[in-house]
């Protein structure tokens, strides 16, 4: 009961209109159509996100999330707004070339849907082969961003440099079921994306 009601009275403190319907059948509840307080960011954490995305376009689902960064802007206070204006023109970045946005839009799609992706890769020395890739992971190592998945003309997991990826076409073809645990032990300086920033790598 006492943490109901820190939980009640943190609700009613940041504006939520609780109400309570005592007897049999009663309790708590929000007000029909009502909406939570948006989330608010100091000039310094808005500056934050616009460094990041700017500085990583070519990280795989960048576009949207400049998409999501934008809409947190516009939703702040003018004053705010003025704030992160300013002082993101003392924040510079050093942008990398990224490849094509259809490119990397259908790498997108084919690890969140799950589907054999078709791409023509160019290789170091210089060959180009038409490849179809079950997407596993992208791996951002040594620099560049790699899609990491299992590639049927090879019969084997293989690494690509997004870079070098010069079309890619998302097919309706399933993926076999290969998973991030076939690719053996990651490199010692990577981990995975969580969504608890900053959370430490798992030994």
């Amino acid at each position: 009961m006492r943490t109901i009601k820190r939980d009640l009275t943190a609700l009613e403190n940041s504006g939520a209109p609780v109400w309570s319907r005592p007897g049999p059948g009663g309790g708590y509840g929000l007000a029909a159509r009502a909406t939570l307080p948006p989330v608010t960011l100091t000039p310094s954490q808005a500056v934050a996100l616009l460094a990041a995305v700017s500085a990583a376009p070519d990280a795989p689902f960048a576009d949207l999330a400049s998409a999501g960064v934008r809409k947190i802007l516009d939703v702040l206070d003018p004053r705010t707004r003025a704030k992160v204006d300013q002082l993101a023109g003392r924040v510079w970045v050093s942008t990398p070339p990224t490849p094509a946005r259809r490119v990397r839009s259908a790498l997108e799609e084919a690890t969140v849907e799950q589907r054999v992706v078709r791409i023509r890769y160019t290789s170091r020395e210089g060959s180009s082969t038409t490849r179809d890739v079950e997407p596993v992971t992208f791996a951002y190592v040594n620099g560049c961003w790699h899609l990491v998945g299992w590639c049927r003309l090879r019969g084997a997991m293989r690494w690509f440099l997004v870079s070098r990826i010069e079309h890619a076409h998302v097919t309706k073809t399933p993926c076999g079921g290969h998973d991030i645990h076939e690719l053996g032990v990651p490199p010692a300086t990577a981990r995975p994306v969580h969504s608890e920033i900053g959370a430490p790598r798992e030994e």
